[in-house]
């Protein structure tokens, strides 16, 4: 029956797949696509093919075209299958074919042109999101058809029961670091009772109130904080859903209490992670993974880490990004790679033209080291530079090293 071929053909997928495996603009959507059309040939999981549409949803027209084809071919050409494809494999396509396996195979071949040559051109012209952030909306989307609430969304606790805020990472090193700055310096005059930290998405203290995350690393932190009312985010620095925690927390006159224990602050360094060779002014545009690992060499030059850290920071960013937002990344290892780090030190690379972080752009691309709290006093004092757009639009342009310098010390 031609039925069994209108939804199992796996033409019309890997012709978007292969689309993307040539023409991708984003390095890491076009190194990942390969590897998708070998689960979506001939392993049968179409479903591999699904957040590639979300990141450009015009692609779509592609399958549907590439389909269109391959049912009027198998129309006027009598074909069917014997029996449903499961999963919806070539294999399984070819060996409930019978005796028309040349015909059938000729049928998933029109699909995949047709739908190739339709996706090569919007592929190739398109801007488009992520390939983290399409997957992190497919899985949104079938949380909500199962009838489940979104994980960015739990029980919103009233401002005045809210006494601390953890901003959480994967490591607690760099990224959370520099949120927590930000937004404690941002809400510390309506509420100077409110504590506001970081740490590790696995270490979230008990007596969290409200846990400030990135959407990948939401399960972790429900598991080590189920208390905690969980906020979801897309960057550390300029998030919608950061705007909305900040007129949660000040919806009430906050309660005369004493300003938080002074512990929370970072302490100040006992001495220099930052210095003029580790300043890097006026770089070309590159991809991603070649700044990140420029940045990574980096450290490694100033004797703070070993090599094998590098290649950590870029394991780092495939599980969630470090782009900050306001145009700042900052790369930095996984917790395993902690062993790797020598001395604390941070490196400072700015890219006037900009560097493509999925679908934002960061001039300002700052790798980190980390032994105990060392580098958190100039993390904060990066955070606080961001507050001033002036000076942070200057740091993305500037050619003075000694300016970057005195200004971050």
């Amino acid at each position: 029956s031609i039925m069994y071929m209108l939804e199992t053909n796996p033409g019309p997928g890997l012709g978007v797949l292969i689309a993307y495996a040539l023409f991708a603009k984003d390095q890491t959507t076009k190194d990942s696509a390969p590897g998708a059309i070998i689960i979506h040939l001939f392993g049968g999981i179409h479903e591999i093919y699904f957040p590639y549409i979300l990141m450009n949803p015009v692609v779509i027209i592609a399958p549907i075209i590439g389909n269109m084809c391959a049912i009027f071919y198998f129309n006027i050409m009598d074909l069917g299958l014997v029996g449903p494809p499961s999963p919806g494999s070539i294999i399984a396509f070819l060996m409930m074919s019978g005796s028309s396996i040349i015909p059938n195979l000729i049928g998933v071949i029109i699909a995949t042109v047709v739908s190739f040559v339709i996706a090569m051109p919007i592929v190739k012209m398109s801007d488009v999101k992520s390939l983290d952030a399409a997957q992190d909306e497919m899985a949104a989307m079938k949380a909500e058809a199962k009838g489940q609430a979104p994980a960015a969304v739990g029980e919103v606790k009233a401002a005045g029961d809210v006494k601390k805020v953890v901003f959480a990472c994967d490591a607690g090193m760099g990224s959370s670091a520099m949120g927590a700055t930000k937004f404690r310096n941002r809400i510390k005059k309506e509420r100077p009772d409110l504590t506001v930290i970081n740490t590790s998405v696995d270490n979230i203290p008990a007596d969290c109130d409200v846990a400030v995350v990135q959407v990948t690393l939401v399960d972790r932190a429900a598991k080590s904080a189920p208390q905690a009312q969980m906020v979801t985010i897309g960057n550390f620095l300029a998030d919608p859903n950061l705007d909305a925690l900040y007129k949660q927390l000040t919806s009430e006159p906050a309660a005369a209490a004493p300003a938080p224990a002074q512990e929370e602050a970072p302490a100040a360094p006992k001495k220099a992670v930052m210095d003029k060779n580790g300043i890097k002014l006026g770089l070309k545009s590159v991809s991603k993974e070649e700044a990140i690992r420029a940045a990574g060499e980096l450290l490694v030059e100033q004797g703070c880490v070993e090599p094998a850290y590098v290649d950590a920071m870029l394991d780092r960013e495939k599980l969630v990004t470090t782009y900050m937002g306001m145009g700042l990344a900052i790369p930095h290892g996984t917790t395993q790679a902690k062993g790797t780090v020598k001395k604390t030190g941070i490196v400072f690379t700015q890219y006037p033209d900009g560097v493509d972080f999925g679908d934002e752009k960061a001039q300002l691309v700052i790798g980190i080291a980390g032994i105990g709290d060392e580098h958190l006093d100039l993390l904060s004092k990066i955070a606080d530079t961001l507050d001033d757009e002036e000076v942070l639009e200057k740091m993305k342009t500037t050619t003075d090293v000694d300016w970057i310098l005195k200004t971050l010390s």
